[in-house]
């Protein structure tokens, strides 16, 4: 068996990861992990053929020669060895977790930090027990700074994460009503995302925290957290702010030390305040100009379907597809009845993790939803077609369902929500949009 020292060295000269086949790059280090229906220890030696350096496997099964390092547990092995090259790089780590906003904020305080350092943001949703280690392995001797977004769906989950990324600052956007059937209630929301708050208190560092939020308030007393900052809509904390206008996009003033500041941001929704708060708080606390602070947001694109307002030749998509939780829907929602135009149409899909609260919280949203009165409402998805006789709305089982609808009855000059849990795949919907 390898040591994860002597697999170390070998990632010093081959410092490329790659667990997937479908993806080898030359030179590479391919570990072989297991899944609900996969064993890549099968895979190694295709992988080898495909140009990697070096296969790292846990079955002896397959250790056929000197390119297959055999270890113990290659999941285990990859997080070890993501936390002994951690402890190689003196740099500001910030973990950043939360139930809603925590990618839209990742890439807002990246394009921040980005102005005066080489910062590292995580890449797509390489947030879990493999996403981490994985993003920590692609922290290179140049990075100055990184940004390491953590997400989880049961206790002990950031926990983990936090002894793999190790970070000196941490941030939690907020808390809601997400995952609750991996968590426990609500109540398990708080006490797993606090688990960061732990971390930053039992190592020393810093946690940046929005005042105004009562649930966070009352987490970070109850880790005894000391060195906070503060940021919030109130005079008094290191950054204070207030939302100018989101109709459609986001005008925020900001002010530091008296001096006051405003920036428009290419987001939507005004729930997004407080994470471009957030991403201006950290800013300012690693020395970023206010200048550069608002060149950073007013250069920030969204690409990644949150918050992301889309002109299509037939109406204007809020394309906020990408997750979906009992929270974030009221708050798409409450946006929306915000926005001004002649016409509103609501699209959304089921919420996914609920457990025991499935059915009470698709009622909620359902009824929320309804009470918007758009021209169109409809909803997708077994959990709201549960509703359909009972309720007003188009209810539809499936997306494809769904599809074929607008097909034959095209959205025109509206301004539409589109949002579901990952999993409904509503993306396929906005080519009829």
């Amino acid at each position: 068996m390898h040591t994860v020292e002597s697999l170390y060295q070998q990632f010093i000269k081959h410092p490329i990861i790659c667990t997937d086949t479908r993806s080898i790059v030359d030179d590479c280090l391919f570990f072989a992990l297991k899944g609900d229906n996969f064993d890549a220890n099968t895979f190694a030696d295709q992988a080898l053929a495909a140009g990697a350096a070096f296969a790292i496997i846990d079955d002896t099964t397959y250790n056929t020669t000197d390119r297959h390092i055999l270890v113990e547990d290659t999941l285990r092995t990859l997080q070890d060895l993501a936390r002994r090259h951690r402890s190689q790089l003196n740099i500001p780590l910030i973990g950043l977790t939360g139930s809603n906003g925590k990618t839209t904020t990742k890439e807002l305080i990246k394009a921040i930090l980005s102005e005066r350092y080489k910062t590292f943001a995580t890449q797509g949703n390489l947030n879990n027990h493999i996403g981490v280690p994985l993003s920590i392995l692609s922290l290179t001797k140049e990075t100055e700074i990184a940004v390491i977004e953590m997400g989880a769906n049961h206790q002990k989950e950031i926990e983990l994460l936090c002894s793999i990324a190790q970070p000196t600052h941490g941030l939690i956007s907020n808390v809601g009503m997400a995952h609750l059937d991996g968590f426990g209630g609500f109540e398990g929301v708080k006490k797993g995302k606090a688990e960061l708050y732990s971390w930053i208190q039992a190592n020393n560092g810093y946690a940046f925290i929005y005042a105004d939020n009562p649930n966070l308030m009352e987490m970070s007393q109850t880790a005894g957290l000391e060195k906070v900052i503060y940021y919030g809509a109130n005079p008094g904390n290191y950054v204070s702010g207030k939302l100018l206008s989101s109709d459609p996009l986001i005008t925020v003033q900001w002010q530091s030390d008296q001096d006051e500041h405003e920036v428009s941001a290419n987001l939507t929704g005004s729930y997004n305040f407080e994470n471009i708060l957030a991403a201006i708080c950290i800013g300012l606390f690693f020395k970023v100009s206010p200048q550069q602070i608002n060149e950073g947001l007013a250069g920030y694109h969204p690409k990644n379907n949150r918050s992301q307002l889309t002109k299509t030749e037939s109406n204007t998509v809020i394309c906020d597809f990408y997750n979906a939780n009992p929270s974030s829907m009221a708050a798409a929602l409450n946006n929306l009845n915000q926005l001004s135009a002649s016409s509103k149409v609501v699209i959304i899909g089921d919420m996914f993790e609920l457990g025991p609260e499935a059915a009470i919280q698709h009622e909620l949203i359902a009824s929320q939803a309804l009470a918007l009165r758009a021209s169109t409402t409809i909803f997708i998805g077994k959990y709201f077609y549960t509703m359909k006789g009972k309720v007003d709305g188009l209810f539809f089982e499936s997306p494809k369902e769904a599809k074929t609808y607008l097909e034959e009855n095209s959205v025109k000059n509206s301004l539409v929500l589109l949002k579901g849990s990952r999993g409904m795949a509503l993306e396929q919907l906005l080519p009829l949009l």
